[in-house]
């Protein structure tokens, strides 16, 4: 028997709530973590799709992409994979997570031409404990009902699924390749380890009560090269005679309350609030 055709889905449906900003927008080596995963896909698969939240379809960046919806209100990677299948069942799916900055294609080409399609899937094991990694593998169709009812069992975790399905398993061409980014910190770190040049972005920033009075406007847009609200504002002290710490401030990027150590983008709007004096 043939093997089944492979087509390629990158999970692009995580809510981020680490990273306090969609991962998938996040830029490494000038493309966004979900361009670079769609074009690695390119060479080993006959189609590609992107799996996205039923809320997620006409968010700018994804909207640009053919898209299969989950379908299971838990979500999650394992409903990505899912859905993928139902729509697909005759495929076997490269699926990728959309997190990986170190991922090349040595490790797909390695992945592809091991493949062993007798087995459930085939999937690296981790250079870290050795266990599979479930978001950089191949999944073949048989899969499918088995995964269903491990989900319908609250047994949702792709990893703990592979280790008792049995999946071809190989040793990482590179044991970066597949490690994942999910934190702030693990961003700026990633980036250093990329060598990522510190290009300067445009960031519009806002100022309302006592920081309008200090800055003497109500907002301005910044080139910058902080990459953090925390090293923005202490770029923006310089600049202006601040009074208040950042301790007592709240910040906002994007019309949506933030950390102060989240990853800043150019075309980013920031917001610093001060406390409101009450009566």
């Amino acid at each position: 028997m043939s093997a089944a055709p492979l087509y390629g889905l990158v999970l692009a449906g995580g809510r981020s709530t680490r990273m306090k900003r969609d991962e998938a927008a996040l830029a490494y080596r000038g493309a966004t973590q979900l361009e670079r995963a769609w074009a690695l896909l390119e060479p080993w698969t006959k189609q590609r799709f992107i799996s996205v939240r039923a809320d997620q379809p006409d968010d700018a960046l994804r909207a640009r992409f053919p898209q299969i919806r989950d379908t299971l209100a838990a979500g999650g990677p394992a409903a990505g994979i899912l859905a993928a299948q139902a729509a697909h069942p005759d495929a076997a799916w490269l699926v990728l997570a959309c997190d990986l900055p170190f991922l090349g294609r040595e490790t797909l080409a390695q992945l592809v031409a091991r493949r062993d399609p007798t087995r459930v899937a085939t999937a690296y094991r981790s250079a870290h404990d050795g266990l599979p990694e479930p978001l950089c593998a191949i999944w073949e169709p048989a899969s499918h009902a088995m995964l269903a009812a491990a989900v319908a069992s609250g047994r949702g975790c792709p990893r703990k699924f592979l280790i008792g399905a049995g999946p071809a398993l190989l040793d990482p061409v590179d044991p970066v390749a597949l490690d994942n980014v999910n934190a702030a910190q693990e961003y700026w770190s990633a980036m250093d380890a990329l060598k990522f040049a510190d290009s300067p972005s445009r960031i519009r920033v806002q100022y309302f009560a006592l920081l309008r009075e200090q800055a003497g406007r109500s907002e301005e847009t910044v080139e910058t090269r902080a990459r953090t609200p925390r090293e923005f504002y202490d770029e923006l002290r310089v600049r202006h005679p601040f009074s208040l710490p950042p301790e007592l401030l709240r910040v906002a990027v994007n019309a949506e309350f933030g950390d102060w150590e989240q990853p800043l983008a150019d075309g980013d709007a920031v917001v610093f609030i001060p406390p409101v004096a009450g009566g």
